[in-house]
């Protein structure tokens, strides 16, 4: 039967589907889970799949969920982001669970990079603010088009990365078998002496003043943490403000509380202290880290590769570079994670420090955002309960199968790979939704103008049906419609135009 069915062509498919779907949700018109077909086993594959992949670097993945809950699972892409939104979420909590129990492997500290987390948030939301404006009065044909670039430059540049750690971790495997022997001598030969000279070498090694000794040893107390009090305190008022701005604006189902409207001085007020709160934020852990790095070097704290010394130049650059992340996170609709994930390689950050980070800027920013999806009433909550589960339970399998790898070979590039893949299979994902979208649109300017879309097989006539396609196509997509119908893209911040 399931042969005949697609023997039959589109027009029986389509009446499969409409029978299989006939409880709708009340919230997006897509079909409910029960009972489940075979595009929702086939939708929960790939995203386990893809979730596998993008947890091995600590990143979300949800540049790859989005295309597949829109090409497999049918879910409009209004509808598909937040689902994305909560699966990543359910990843992200995963992912920084797992990574609180592993350590920086060239010392004894948090594997996460905490300084460099409160430094790069802040102005990451700021931008990601940004950009959301921006996204809503850019053509999508424009937003689409950068993104496959910026994923494609992204996902070259990393997997460069990947193969450069790769070689100089075989360069130095090879030194460490070729020199074992040497070092052992050398070793014995130190030791020797040392038992002959131990008067002289207690006065060489003597410590640094007392009150030096007492401020390194609380700094390396707090990088010990798995979760430093007051750096998360920071990061949790982060999510406070942002969430809470949010609600206070309204949107969606959710009507501001306090009756602000859209473009209306309550508005932009509610907004511009949203970005000046957080820019505020930037600069005050920007005079911290700088403050704090003086104490280090005063104590004769000992860095270690990967690390940074930050100073008034270091704190003004980087967080610069957050904010145009954020911008493009904004502006594309990604989470931060496959942005500020080979921004940190690119950095110098370690691979495992780099994805440990990230998936703790990830659980911040999806936990925002799906408290902000919940709120406006755009879940389908049948749904996003599986896929939440499936989060977890697909980047715990990544998880595992990454830090066995790492273990068993001693390489961690193979966390740069697998950010530098989740890129790449982002950039493929979304070429594939462009291509549908394409196809889709000009076939709905046909339709509007009421024209057969037939293509016939003399080869002058299929040439010039496929330049009208092309132009239709590309003029269709600058509104790129939402739904089947073929509805006009908002004009404006607030979707008022024509």
């Amino acid at each position: 039967a399931p042969l005949a069915v697609v023997a039959a062509g589109p027009a029986a498919r389509r009446r499969l589907d409409e029978m299989a779907a006939a409880v709708l949700d009340g919230v997006t018109g897509h079909k409910t889970f029960l009972p489940t077909d075979f595009r929702d086993a086939a939708g929960f594959v790939a995203a386990a799949l893809g979730l596998m992949i993008a947890a091995g670097g600590g990143i979300g993945g949800g540049g790859m969920l989005v295309p597949i809950y829109v090409l497999v699972l049918g879910f409009k892409p209004k509808f598909a982001i937040p689902l994305s939104n909560m699966t990543v979420l359910g990843g992200a909590i995963t992912n920084v669970s797992m990574n609180a129990q592993k350590r920086h492997p060239l010392a004894d500290r948090s594997l996460v990079d905490w300084d460099l987390l409160i430094l790069m948030e802040p102005l990451t939301l700021a931008g990601a603010l940004v950009g959301g404006f921006v996204n809503k009065l850019a053509p999508e044909l424009v937003i689409t088009v950068l993104l496959v670039i910026l994923l494609y430059l992204t996902s070259e540049r990393t997997l460069k990365k990947g193969f450069k750690l790769y070689a100089k971790e075989t360069a130095q495997f090879s030194a460490a078998m070729e020199l074992t022997a040497e070092i052992a001598a050398e070793e014995a030969a130190a030791e020797a002496e040392g038992l002959l000279d131990d008067d002289d070498d207690e006065r060489s090694k003597a410590g640094p003043p007392e009150e030096h000794a007492a401020a390194l040893a609380a700094i390396h107390a707090e990088e010990a943490l798995a979760f430093p009090p007051w750096k998360v305190g920071v990061l949790l008022g982060m999510f406070t403000l942002t969430v809470a701005m949010n609600l206070a604006k309204g949107g969606g189902a959710f009507p501001s509380p306090f009756g602000i409207e859209c473009g209306s001085f309550g508005y932009w007020a509610t907004t511009f202290f949203m970005f000046a709160s957080l820019v505020a934020i930037s600069f005050r852990v920007r005079a911290y880290l700088v403050e704090r790095t003086a104490l280090k070097d005063a104590c004769g704290y000992e860095y270690v590769d990967g690390d940074f010394h930050w100073d008034a130049a270091t704190t003004l650059k980087y967080p610069c570079v957050c904010f145009f992340a954020g911008v493009c996170a904004g502006l594309f609709g990604i989470g931060g994670g496959i942005v500020n994930g080979p921004l940190m390689l690119e950095l110098g950050v370690l691979p495992p420090v780099a994805g440990a980070t990230t998936a703790c800027m990830i659980l911040l920013t999806s936990t925002t955002a799906a408290t902000t999806f919940l709120t406006f009433g755009l879940v389908q909550l049948d749904y996003a309960a599986r896929l939440f589960w499936l989060g977890i339970f697909a980047t715990c399998v990544g998880q595992l199968g990454m830090t066995h790898l790492i273990k068993k070979t001693g390489r961690s590039s193979y966390v740069a790979f697998s950010i530098g893949r989740a890129a790449e299979r982002t950039s493929c994902s979304f070429v594939l939704v462009f291509a549908a979208y394409f196809k889709r649109a000009a076939f709905q300017r046909c339709k509007n103008q009421e024209r057969r879309c037939s293509v016939r097989r003399r080869p002058a006539a299929g040439a010039v049906v496929s330049l009208s396609t092309v132009l239709m196509g590309f003029h269709g997509l600058v509104s790129l419609a939402s739904d089947a119908e073929g509805e006009e893209r908002s004009g404006g911040i607030c979707g008022k135009g024509e």
